[in-house]
């Protein structure tokens, strides 16, 4: 792909998603997701195999009924209220048919079925984008027009949790496992958006922070199974010591900095009566939680055959950009400390 083209197709994801965190208007929204989703499809077809052309195809089919959806919930409140402002979602039948837009749009569980599949045909660049980027506008949307004291929000997040824990079980796909666990952690998101959202904001900044390290690494040491992770040490030693330490800090395992917004989203949905409900996120976080050890017991705890001229690749020069994923490791890793500050900064 020309430089010219790919300049001009991340600049247009760009200006989408700034369409959409800068509307009012519920038409200006949708175009701006619009302008999102067309601007993805050729990122995602450029390498012309048949996987890449079928997740594009099967993306561009979700991401258009989700559109259709939306528009059509934004219609309708605009009939029953005559109010096409952002901020004037108040009927129900309009709001829940928003919220299951949205949800189809990003994955949420019970309309998760194409995320897995589409990742699966990506690479790993278009597909940390998917899982990043593509998930900011439709999420600046849920966050402004969520009704208080929903359980539709409630159930979606409890699912979510579930399926991104059992889906990611039997899977040996890395970009699958990846897929599964952004559904677990959308379903987080999710529980704890009507009580405080900006609690959803500081767990959706924390999961792109470790899922920007994750994807980085899998590219840098060209792993697409789990199998392939065993001989990732030796192309990069230093990254594979601490990448199992990621993969527990997106599971959220204490003291690293993936427990922080669990631990806040438990203390929240503690707070809001809801002990039964913070009980079963918790549990779910298991299931993820197994996983991710799957993955770091392949990368630590086992020895790829390698004949002796296979060993030191680590020795030549790396090609790769180092400082993003230094960067983002380092905060996926020690940020729990700072717990105190971080939510100061992000809560007042």
């Amino acid at each position: 792909m020309s430089p010219f083209l790919m300049f001009t197709l991340l600049f247009a994801l760009g200006l989408g998603t700034t369409v959409t965190f800068a509307s009012s208007h519920w038409f200006l929204a949708w175009m701006g997701l619009e302008i999102n989703t067309i601007a993805i499809l050729p990122l995602m077809a450029q390498f012309y195999h048949p996987r890449a052309i079928e997740a594009t195809l099967k993306y561009f089919l979700t991401q258009a009924t989700a559109a259709s959806t939306l528009l059509f919930a934004t219609v309708t409140n605009a009939w029953l209220t005559g109010q096409w402002d952002i901020q004037h979602m108040t009927h129900l039948v309009p709001s829940t048919l928003f919220i299951l837009a949205l949800a189809l749009k990003i994955g949420l569980a019970p309309m998760h079925i194409w995320l897995p599949e589409v990742l699966q045909g990506l690479d790993f660049t278009t597909g940390l984008i998917l899982s990043t980027w593509q998930k900011l506008a439709p999420f600046a949307l849920l966050v402004q027009v969520v009704p208080p004291k929903t359980p539709l929000l409630i159930m979606l997040g409890l699912v979510s949790t579930f399926v991104g824990g059992w889906g990611g079980l039997n899977q040996t796909q890395l970009r699958k496992v990846l897929a599964y666990s952004s559904i677990a952690h959308l379903g987080w998101m999710v529980l704890v958006m009507q009580f405080t959202p900006v609690l959803t904001l500081l767990t959706l900044f924390m999961y792109l922070v470790m899922t920007f390290s994750t994807f980085l690494v899998f590219k840098w040491v060209s792993a697409t199974n789990i199998n392939a992770l065993a001989s990732s040490w030796t192309k990069a030693p230093a990254v594979t010591a601490l990448m199992p330490l990621v993969l527990l800090s997106l599971g959220g395992l204490p003291p690293l900095s993936g427990f922080m917004p669990k631990w806040l989203i438990l203390q929240e949905l503690a707070k809001q009566d809801l002990a039964i409900t913070a009980t079963v996120a918790a549990l779910s976080a298991l299931l993820s939680l197994y996983f991710y050890l799957r993955l770091c017991y392949a990368m630590a705890l086992t020895m790829f055959p390698n004949n002796p001229g296979g060993m030191f690749p680590w020795r030549f020069q790396s090609s790769q950009v180092t400082f993003p994923l230094a960067i983002s490791i380092m905060v996926s890793l020690i940020l729990l400390p700072l717990t105190p500050t971080v939510v100061t900064l992000f809560l007042f």
